[in-house]
């Protein structure tokens, strides 16, 4: 972080992973991952995070998982989209800028804690555009087969530093640092 990032968390790729390297199944069938959820629930990042900024899909996926209510109550949660609702939704802001000031926006609110960035389209972009500091994994024992992949296409090479692993229950965390 740059000394005109004091006082902000990081910006942190979090993900739950398919061992075949799928974050959603076809349909973007997300269910695999609320199982271990509930058992192993991932405190220590819920208790990191500020805010949380997402794709359109992937704001909609969590609403659809929800049941309709897409709050989050560990702080502002933003999506990034080129078609904003008609209408304001409770829990989210929506976000129609460029992705550098959302990311900006997103982690100004979220009180110096961290920003975690959600949707595999949303992440790739941060991460090809340089603003990911660190990525955050669950390996889940699991395989899908098909489904939306951890990174888009034309991703391209980011290099990763290990930062650790631990195991809790069947899920194997890793943390990366993003090496810029």
């Amino acid at each position: 972080m740059s000394d005109s990032d004091a006082g902000l968390g990081k910006v942190v790729v979090n993900r739950a992973m398919s061992l075949d390297g799928f974050i959603a199944g076809p349909d973007d069938a997300m269910d695999w991952v609320v199982e271990y959820e509930i058992e192993y629930a991932f405190s220590e990042v819920m208790h990191a995070t500020g805010a949380m900024l997402a794709g359109r899909v992937t704001y909609e996926v969590g609403k659809r998982m929800s049941g309709g209510d897409a709050t989050y109550d560990g702080g502002p949660v933003f999506v990034l989209t080129h078609r904003p609702p008609d209408e304001p939704e409770p829990g989210a802001t929506f976000l129609t800028c460029d992705l550098a000031e959302a990311v900006a926006t997103a982690r100004a609110a979220a009180g110096g804690k961290n920003l975690e960035i959600l949707g595999a389209d949303v992440a790739s972009q941060c991460l090809q555009q340089g603003l990911v500091d660190e990525v955050l994994v669950y390996v889940l024992p699991v395989l899908l087969g098909d489904g939306v992949r951890f990174s888009t296409s034309g991703l391209g090479r980011i290099d990763l530093e290990p930062l650790g692993s631990t195991q809790s229950g069947p899920v194997t965390v890793l943390r990366f640092r993003v090496q810029k």
